[in-house]
């Protein structure tokens, strides 16, 4: 049997050796340079601690990252594909949102086929892509030494005022906090397997901060190292190992209610959509239409799906109780299969 840790491995491997053989079973990204890549790239390879595996190009997408100009990393066979990889292209430039009227003028296609074949190729809408793209540079020139202002500019916002207008949607949290990542805490953590993968928790003193599913352990540990750059980390010792196996447990049976002290971390409006998810009983699903309206505000439904996207603790925050308005399962931070198989196990 195949586990995710041997997959990984041969998945790298693959990356190392170019192998023609992997193309269309997995892409990786590349750390430093926001880009995304065919296996068979023939591009440098990236140093392995700036590789990062995803399963789709869509999925690659929503991190932030973007297309390959060498290897095309989209699917070069639809006639749609150089098209769209050309306004990706035109959004990545731009300092504000291009509107689908410029966009369609670019492509030579109407709105309504411009936005829908964008979304069929990347999983995104142009908008979703232009955020993605901006919130990875945003939290790059964070991460930089010097001023947060000095960081919007180079992010590509007009002004430090127009970036601290848009940041706490983008990165979900203060610009401040987030450059500080955990400057003077201790957490613990410790990676562990579940049915949906490996699972990754990290507490600090006041609860559990961090719940991560995935293939690779060690990606779980980059994102947590990235996330807290400033924290201390230490490995999580024997009673640590029972907040792992309650979250695991959790995972196994969503539906339950185990006590687990968090640590939620967000905005004012990402912690009222989150308390409200967590009033969503198990087996129950709402749309995001549906939760804007359940916290007042009717018309934050985008918002509210951006506060979703933003959880970092997984089934502990059950956003993965919300559903598109016609009940399909839309994007899931940890992957939308792992959605499925959650809701699945509520339904029982």
């Amino acid at each position: 049997m195949t586990t995710a840790t041997d997959q990984t491995e041969s998945r790298r491997l693959a990356v190392l050796r170019r192998d023609s053989q992997a193309d269309g079973h997995f892409v990786y990204a590349v750390l430093s340079t926001g880009i995304f890549c065919r296996p068979s790239c023939p591009s440098r390879r990236p140093r392995p601690d700036n590789l990062r595996l995803f399963d789709t190009p869509q999925e690659a997408i929503r991190a932030g990252y973007r297309p390959c100009l060498r290897c095309h990393p989209l699917d070069d066979t639809n006639p749609s594909a150089a098209t769209v990889i050309t306004l990706c292209r035109h959004i990545e430039r731009s300092d504000s949102t291009p509107s689908l009227s410029e966009l369609a003028a670019l492509a030579g296609w109407s709105r309504h086929h411009l936005q829908r074949r964008f979304k069929a190729l990347t999983g995104v809408t142009p908008y979703q892509y232009f955020q993605a793209i901006r919130r990875r540079r945003l939290g790059k020139t964070l991460r930089e030494p010097g001023s947060v202002t000095r960081a919007f500019l180079d992010a590509g916002f007009a002004s430090g005022g127009h970036g601290y207008q848009h940041a706490d949607r983008l990165i979900g949290m203060s610009p401040g906090s987030y450059k500080a990542r955990g400057k003077g805490e201790t957490l613990h953590f410790a990676i562990g397997e579940c049915s949906l993968g490996q699972v990754l928790v990290a507490s600090s003193e006041r609860g559990v901060c961090a719940i991560n599913l995935g293939d690779d352990p060690q990606q779980l540990l980059h994102e947590l190292e990235e996330r807290f750059a400033n924290a201390t980390l230490i490995p999580g010792d024997g009673p640590f190992n029972e907040t792992v196996a309650t979250v695991i447990g959790l995972i196994e049976s969503p539906g339950t209610s185990p006590t687990l002290p968090l640590d939620i971390r967000g905005t004012a409006f990402q912690q009222q959509v989150w308390q409200a998810l967590l009033a969503i009983p198990a087996g129950t699903t709402l749309s995001y239409q549906a939760l804007a309206e359940r916290i007042g505000k009717p018309g934050a439904a985008r918002a509210v799906a951006s506060a979703c996207a933003a959880n970092t603790l997984a089934v502990a925050i059950p956003c993965h109780r919300i559903v598109r308005n016609d009940g399909g399962l839309s994007g899931y931070r940890w992957g939308v299969e792992r959605k499925r198989a959650l809701l699945e196990r509520e339904a029982h």
